[in-house]
């Protein structure tokens, strides 16, 4: 059973997060970072593209890990390794590329507009 947390923004910077069980986060197993989606599995029209994500400890997937496992890699850049010195690589254990039951949050971008539902102002007024 399969349980994800879809954080889908749009190209205007707003985003919003749904959360997936069952059934409808089974469409989601055994796709790859860079692959589309039908955004009707979150209610949606158009298409999500997926940028990204983390499993259930915070490990986070990058894309040119090939697989659902865990991996010691060695690295330079980019996903998973921040303030380095130029020149400098790190050994960091990173989850690979395709979404299995492990991941828990899943980044995705949305090529519409998204429409956030603002919660209703309360009024501060003292009498």
């Amino acid at each position: 059973m399969a349980n994800f947390k879809l954080t889908i923004s749009d190209k205007k910077g707003k985003s919003t997060s749904k959360e997936l069980k069952d059934k409808e986060a089974n469409v989601l197993i055994g796709l790859h970072i860079g692959n589309e989606v039908d955004a009707a599995v979150v209610g949606l029209d158009g298409k999500l593209k997926i940028s990204g994500g983390s499993d259930k400890s915070g490990m986070p997937m990058r894309s040119d890990i090939y697989g659902t496992a865990r991996k010691k890699v060695l690295i330079s850049k980019g996903v998973g390794l921040k303030n380095v010195e130029k020149g400098q690589r790190r050994r960091r254990l990173i989850r690979g590329n395709t979404i299995s039951e492990e991941i828990y949050q899943i980044n995705c971008s949305y090529d519409g507009e998204l429409k956030i539902e603002e919660a209703p102002a309360e009024n501060k007024e003292k009498a």
